[in-house]
């Protein structure tokens, strides 16, 4: 069975959500037979590469908030980041376009290499100081710790449109399957879970998507096959 996660680096409640699908998925007891597919959706996608402000600002713009609303939006995050094991700064971080990540991310993919860079991706952002929106050889740096090669990294970042069309086709997929934010879990494109949910509420959502998949319908027309006692020779 097939799980795909639309998520954005920078999104909170991906970071926490991911944590809590996970420890779902662990003790899911058919976790071995689940293939998880992480697909890409910007929160902001018009957003230029320099375009780089703090967090706080972003909130009392972005959304109206006053500064003390916002500050207390990300004490709450925090200490729900914390409850699953996660470190989070709740202070001077940077918000900025994810583009790039999104298109590194589908070359680690084709590499294998994608859920070791989402997960460094996400705790440079959200738990160490130094930003990852204002160097591209930051991002060349998680890339190489994640096992990429650094300079197929640096061409992927010296070429805008090297992956584009990956990160559009995901967020137009999105878009058809009705997410309007995420995170966005699909199960076996049956049933869609939105938001950070507690891990219980993944645990039903797999339990239920694994007793549900449709069974095998065979269709038996007497054609010849091969199998463990050799293959069927045809009658003349």
């Amino acid at each position: 069975m097939r799980v795909e996660i639309w998520s954005d680096i920078a999104c909170p409640w991906c970071y926490v959500g991911k944590a809590r699908f996970e420890k779902a998925l662990a003790a899911f007891p058919h976790r071995e037979r689940i293939e998880v597919v992480h697909r890409s959706f910007e929160l902001d996608p018009g957003r230029a590469k320099d375009d780089i402000q703090p967090v706080i600002t972003m909130l009392t713009e972005k959304y109206g908030m006053s500064e003390a609303q916002a500050e207390a939006g990300e004490d709450n995050l925090g200490a729900q980041a914390a409850a699953e094991g996660l470190p989070y700064r709740t202070r001077g971080r940077d918000h900025g376009s994810t583009f790039d990540m999104h298109r590194l991310l589908h070359h680690a993919r084709e590499q294998g290499r994608q859920v070791e860079l989402l997960d460094l991706l996400y705790k440079a952002n959200f738990a160490e100081e130094r930003s990852v929106y204002d160097d591209d050889e930051r991002l060349v740096a998680l890339a190489t710790a994640a096992g990429l090669d650094a300079d197929a990294v640096r061409q992927v970042l010296a070429d805008p449109e090297a992956y584009a069309d990956e990160v559009r086709a995901d967020e137009r997929e999105a878009a058809q399957l009705g997410a309007t934010g995420v995170p966005f879990f699909v199960l076996d494109r049956t049933y869609g879970v939105s938001g950070a949910q507690p891990a219980e509420v993944f645990t039903q959502a797999l339990t239920q998507a694994w007793g549900e998949r449709a069974p095998l319908k065979s269709i038996d027309d007497g054609g010849e096959v091969c199998g463990p006692d050799g293959c069927a020779v045809p009658r003349q």
